[in-house]
């Protein structure tokens, strides 16, 4: 199958979905945590009757956000997971139109941009007499044929 010049833009996308991913799901993470976390404290008092003898008590329980506008963390979950969702299909996109590329330029791709080594790196690993040059040239003809 012909590789499309709008296909190959989903790539650029790539690098900023990962990103999306990592930083949506801790986020989500951190507001979970803060829908309730255990808090524990000690205090003291004594009694109310004569011996009025000095007490010390554990006390333990859950606490809440103080937010203002209580929906206010439920808005911003769902926004974080539709985030969630549109970076991870894109995700999906570029893995689906990498099946559609030559094997040679999956595995410049997948060094260069998924992996981010240097061209030389690159090279290395292709193997066969490659050279920085020679890859990246590879690779930019590839991106710029229609």
């Amino acid at each position: 199958r012909e590789v499309r010049p709008m296909d190959k833009e989903i790539l650029k996308q790539y690098i900023d979905a990962c990103e999306q991913v990592k930083e949506a799901k801790t986020a989500l993470s951190k507001i979970k945590k803060s829908r309730k976390r255990v808090e524990q404290d000690r205090v003291t008092g004594s009694s109310h009757d004569f011996p009025y003898t000095a007490k010390s008590f554990h006390i333990e329980g859950l606490a809440y956000p103080t937010i203002k506008d209580p929906d206010e963390l439920d808005r911003r979950e769902a926004v974080l997971r539709e985030r969630l969702r549109r970076a991870e299909e894109i995700k999906q996109q570029v893995d689906l139109w990498m099946l559609t590329i030559p094997q040679r330029m999956q595995r410049i791709i997948r060094y260069k941009i998924f992996e981010e080594l240097s061209w030389s790196e690159v090279a290395i690993r292709m193997g066969r007499k490659a050279t920085a040059d020679s890859v990246k040239k590879e690779y930019q003809r590839f991106m710029d044929e229609k």
